[in-house]
């Protein structure tokens, strides 16, 4: 199956359910099992789309200006949030807990408002004021209870509690140099919180019950000028300006990860492999990096392990060959004409109607009767192993 050149791609978890956007259809999503090689069904949309969110109960599109829900399950879209604030970057965040799938998204283009929405129950939840300049990125946490933010600004992350809107932790990436954040993401267990920016370091914070102030440099007496400076500090905090005090009860880094190549861009993700917690940062030059973090000292992280992943070798200097080689962009397709008042073609317009969705998958009814199965099939049952065994050895080659 010929596929062009990726946009966007999202996968649901472990499963084999991947969806598509191309740069030769921007305005059409497409549905793929990719271990048969299979198209499941597609959709286009009147504009281009800007971000895919999925999991086992919702499948969001984002437009730039509205975001569709759908049923992942027979793909029957089942609310549309229209005239939504110019988002061209596709800042959203879907809760990987389907039982709550909790939607995020600015809700203003020229301050911090974070609307939460419920997609499961289709109804709105709440309002965040998160920042004073527009929100850049967003994150769930892994039960979607809590939700983390950042602004355009990437100078401090706000993690608030979706249940009462109440803020829980206030961090501090840095005090003057500004950053366009790309990634961030909870561990598992919500005790971390990793971002990765523009810049060439990431940054994991430890979310404790609560933020401490940053501990005095330790001397070999105990005392010393610093000890004295940083104890008339904390005793003075109370008549110091609200500003200065809120700056030094912001949560610092509690570890680091400067990466090989200065600005390199990457997504990063914390998880537990054999009882440790691992960042896993898959860097705009090929690579997934992993790295131990010291869950006791912080600090630091070594990197353990790397994996190209284009299949390319390090000497190679063509394009890449082989299974893993990319297709030819295929040739751009003419937009089909739009059902009227919609974002979606005639094609599929019956699905806003509320019509059985037979016109949502192509097909035979056969056909059709098997692609939903596997669209069930995957939400229902995804395997519990991915294609990379991460604690496996012979899964990564050595380290150059």
């Amino acid at each position: 199956m010929k596929i062009g050149d990726v946009l966007i791609v999202e996968r649901l978890f472990s499963s084999s359910l991947v969806t598509l956007v191309t740069q030769a259809l921007p305005r059409r999503l497409q549905v793929c099992h990719f271990k048969k090689g299979t198209k499941v069904c597609e959709y286009d949309y009147t504009n281009t789309i800007v971000a895919v969110r999925l999991n086992r109960a919702r499948l969001v599109v984002c437009l730039e200006e509205s975001l569709y829900i759908h049923n992942i399950r027979d793909m029957k879209l089942i609310h549309t949030i229209r005239d939504t604030p110019a988002n061209p970057r596709g800042v959203c965040a879907l809760s990987v807990n389907s039982d709550l799938s909790y939607l995020a998204y600015p809700g203003s283009a020229t301050i911090g408002e974070l609307q939460v929405f419920d997609a499961l129950n289709l109804q709105a939840k709440t309002m965040l004021p998160a920042h004073d300049s527009p929100v850049a990125a967003v994150a769930f946490s892994v039960a979607g209870t809590q939700v983390a933010t950042a602004s355009e600004k990437g100078t401090v992350i706000r993690v608030f509690n979706i249940k009462d809107g109440s803020k829980a932790y206030e961090l501090r990436r840095g005090l003057k140099r500004c950053a366009q954040i790309s990634s961030m993401c909870f561990s598992p267990d919500a005790q971390f919180l990793a971002l990765s920016s523009n810049t060439e370091t990431i940054h994991v914070f430890r979310l404790t019950e609560t933020v401490a102030q940053p501990a005095p440099p330790k001397t070999d007496d105990g005392g010393g000028w610093m000890g004295y400076l940083s104890k008339a500090v904390t005793a003075s905090a109370s008549y110091l300006p609200s500003q200065v005090t809120e700056v030094l009860n912001q949560g610092r880094a509690f570890a680091t990860v400067h990466l090989p190549v200065p600005g390199l861009r990457g997504v990063c993700g914390l998880v537990t492999i054999k009882k440790q917690l691992r960042l896993l940062v898959a860097a705009a030059d090929g690579y997934l990096y992993v790295y131990n973090v010291d869950t006791n000292e912080g600090g630091d992280c070594n990197l353990i392990k790397q994996h190209r992943l284009d299949g390319r070798l390090d000497s190679d200097l063509g394009e890449p060959t082989g299974p893993d080689a990319r297709h030819s962009p295929s040739p751009a397709e003419p937009p089909p004409g739009a059902y009227p008042g919609t974002g979606l073609t005639n094609s599929y317009a019956g699905v806003l109607r509320g019509r059985a969705s037979d016109d949502s998958m192509t097909g035979t009814p056969d056909a059709e009767s098997e692609k939903r199965t596997e669209m069930r099939t995957a939400t229902e049952t995804p395997p519990t192993d991915g294609p990379y065994q991460l604690h496996d050895e012979d899964e990564f080659p050595p380290m150059a």
